[in-house]
């Protein structure tokens, strides 16, 4: 007796099995760092964020194994010889510390991505950067504000006196509304203020959130690079000073700049983390004013006091900011003996590299007791200077204090100071030394290697000293203030 086999039925469970292989299946996506759980959590393992874990959907494997047909490109491939680079220039914006660090100033098409914290003066910037297109560029600059009213902007633009018939503004938090800007305005220069601010509506997540930032700066970027707008994003920062959202948001971006500044201080400092036009390490100077922004051609004698008479516990370096170079002055205070752990307090300066310091200092020298005495170090002008060739002028600093002798006021001091009290080569001495050397100082200690002697390059009006180590340094710190 045979038995008939079921092959429709089961035909009919392999179909419902494709079926159901072809439905959406759920995920989750941590909506601050994009990491993608296997399941629901209620803080991210990766972030750290609590109630950041949102539900997506995904659609299916990313790899489907079919093979791709080719197709007819839209531009042929050419001899890169006979490819124009004039639409790649850069236009400048008028900002000349903004041109600087961007390599020349704006490309069309390029997108630009500025970062930095609440109140540090981005918008103002920008909105000086706008009206300056406006007026020279010769097409119109839009600035959209996803965060303000326009009465606002409009407020702020009035008290900068950066009005003009060529600049417009829009509040938006919608992409679809303000693509439809691009095409009334049809602007060379757009600042969207901020891109965490705005969404689409064809996108799952919050605003803000990994999902939409990256959707919305990817539309963006497409639009600029098909119209040949210059694009300026005004991005947020996390708790340590990074860029918000997905690192993908840095990739998709031509330009990544940082705008650095201590409330406290006029100072602020745009600082290049990404430049495809130009070099990533250019430092750019403003000053902060009642007035706006303006640019700091020369801002070393922000760093600087000038003294009637020298005086004890101060000695000038030469810092580099990028592939500037600073004149700063390093202060320092030696207090009273005290019993128990002496306090050190650093301002603009590296804590730990202070400590190391001082305990060369306390070593490798006989008449400096430095190990019962509060020792307070700072740097003038609010400028934070923590690379090594700062601690020669850190150690002449404080033992000035220490021993009450003053240093003269001709001298910088350059150089790495070693465990053993040597001084280390460090970068870029004949530009610091350069730099000094305008600003009117007539004398420098250096380490051995870095004086004209061995560079063969050095100021005329400069006499270089080359000190082996930090008690031959402070020697002929002495002799040249006792000249």
């Amino acid at each position: 007796m045979s038995t008939s086999r079921a092959t429709p039925a089961r035909g009919a469970a392999g179909g419902r099995g494709r079926a159901a292989a072809r439905e959406p299946r759920p995920a989750y996506e941590c909506d601050a760092c994009g990491h993608q759980p296997p399941k629901w959590v209620g803080r991210c393992p990766e972030c750290g964020e609590w109630g950041s874990v949102v539900e997506c959907t995904v659609t299916g494997p990313t790899v489907s194994g079919r093979v791709v047909s080719s197709r007819v490109p839209a531009e042929p491939a050419r001899p890169i010889a006979t490819i124009s680079a004039a639409p790649a220039r850069a236009r400048p914006t008028g900002v000349s510390e903004l041109d600087r660090v961007l390599g020349g100033g704006l490309v069309p098409g390029a997108v630009v991505l500025l970062a930095g914290e609440p109140g540090v003066g981005k918008s103002t910037l920008l909105l000086d950067v706008a009206q300056q297109w406006a007026a020279g560029a010769g097409s119109p600059s839009l600035v959209v504000s996803g965060e303000e009213s326009v009465s606002q902007v409009r407020l702020r633009a009035e008290r900068m006196g950066t009005l003009h018939d060529q600049l417009y503004l829009a509040a938006e938090s919608d992409l679809a509304a303000v693509l439809g800007h691009l095409d009334a305005v049809k602007p060379g220069l757009l600042v969207l203020d901020s891109v965490q601010t705005i969404s689409t509506t064809g996108t799952e997540g919050v605003p803000g959130g990994v999902t939409q930032v990256r959707a919305v700066t990817a539309a963006l970027v497409a639009v600029a690079k098909e119209r040949g707008i210059a694009t300026v994003l005004v991005g947020h920062v996390t708790k340590d000073g990074q860029v918000a959202g997905p690192r993908v948001l840095e990739h998709l971006v031509d330009v990544v700049l940082h705008f650095e500044g201590d409330k406290h201080s006029s100072l602020r400092m745009v600082r290049g983390v990404k430049n495809r036009f130009g070099a990533a390490d250019e430092v750019g100077c403003f000053e902060m004013h009642e007035g706006g922004i303006s640019s700091l051609a020369d801002p070393s004698g922000l760093f600087l006091t000038r003294y009637s008479e020298p005086v004890p516990g101060t000695c000038v370096t030469v810092a580099m900011e990028g592939r500037r170079a600073l004149v700063t002055e390093v202060q320092a205070l030696i207090g009273a003996t005290v019993a128990g752990s002496p306090r050190r307090t650093v301002s603009g300066l590296d804590s730990a590299r202070l400590a190391m310091v001082l305990a060369v200092l306390q070593r490798r020298t006989e008449r400096l007791t430095l190990h019962d005495r509060e020792v307070f170090a700072a740097t003038v002008g609010g400028i934070r200077v923590v690379e090594p060739a700062a601690d020669l002028a850190v150690a002449l600093a404080v033992a000035s204090g220490g021993l009450n002798l003053a240093i003269a006021p001709h001298l910088v001091a350059i150089g790495e100071v070693g465990l053993t009290g040597e001084l280390r080569r460090v970068g870029a001495v004949p530009r610091r030394l350069a730099e000094a050397a305008r600003l009117g100082f007539r004398l420098a200690l250096v380490p051995p290697g870095c004086g004209p002697e061995s560079t063969g390059a050095g100021p005329e009006q400069m006499r270089v000293i080359e000190v082996t180590d930090v008690r031959a340094a402070l020697q002929a710190a002495a002799r040249a203030s006792a000249e």
